[in-house]
């Protein structure tokens, strides 16, 4: 299997074109879903100026097994996917937008790619949305990332007692990007389920209204 695993596939845009926008967002989609499904969030996160960007994974999987699985179990797969998140941010940055201004969301999967990609491309991020997932990597995992986020506002929310996601890594990814520099809002919701629930919508809107897309 090629490296280049996902990097052939399409990706869904939405909002202002990428070449006028003044602001973007990388939307990254859970297992078995589509960059039509997290294009959703658009409507949800309404910006002026932004452009929307979702990626579109080879079968719909970024990688084949749990994100809590040994990590060499999911390449080269995980490392496709990373590659595919650093070309698009290549892209939009080429566009004459900076990572100031560029914003990371991602559901369950797509959110645990999300977490990962900044983890190890760290610098100052317009902003890093986390719905149900965490850092990638089995328990005792080294978080020893180079770089710093550099106040990069970052919310990650999740059930208590969510079947794919463990509490203890939400609190891990949480603990790990605040060590790193970045200002996170985390908030666990009792008896959630493995979803997007409004409360988060709302945390999301709030971050959102910090990147300032007119300037």
């Amino acid at each position: 299997m090629s490296d280049n695993h996902h990097q052939n596939q399409r990706v869904v845009a939405r909002g202002r074109p990428l070449a006028e926008a003044e602001a973007a967002m990388i939307l990254v989609h859970g297992r078995g879903a589509s960059a039509e499904n997290i294009m959703d969030l658009a409507e949800l996160l309404p910006h002026p100026g932004m452009a929307y960007l979702a990626p579109q994974a080879a079968h719909n999987t970024w990688y084949p097994y749990s994100f809590m699985n040994p990590t060499e179990q999911n390449e080269p797969y995980l490392s496709s996917a990373l590659t595919r998140l650093e070309s698009l941010v290549t892209e939009v940055e080429a566009a004459g937008i900076p990572a100031e201004k560029l914003v990371l969301a991602g559901f369950s999967q797509g959110a645990c790619l999300a977490a990962e990609f900044a983890a190890r491309n760290a610098r100052r991020y317009g902003g890093l949305l986390l719905f149900s997932g965490g850092l990638i990597g089995p328990p005792g995992t080294p978080r020893d990332y180079d770089g710093s986020l550099d106040g990069t506002p970052v919310f990650i929310g999740c059930s208590d007692a969510d079947f794919h996601i463990p509490l203890e890594r939400v609190q891990e990814t949480t603990a790990t990007l605040r060590r790193m520099g970045a200002a996170v809002t985390e908030k666990i919701y009792p008896g959630m389920g493995h979803t997007i629930i409004g409360d988060e919508i709302e945390q999301a809107r709030r971050l959102l209204r910090a990147v300032d897309s007119n300037q």
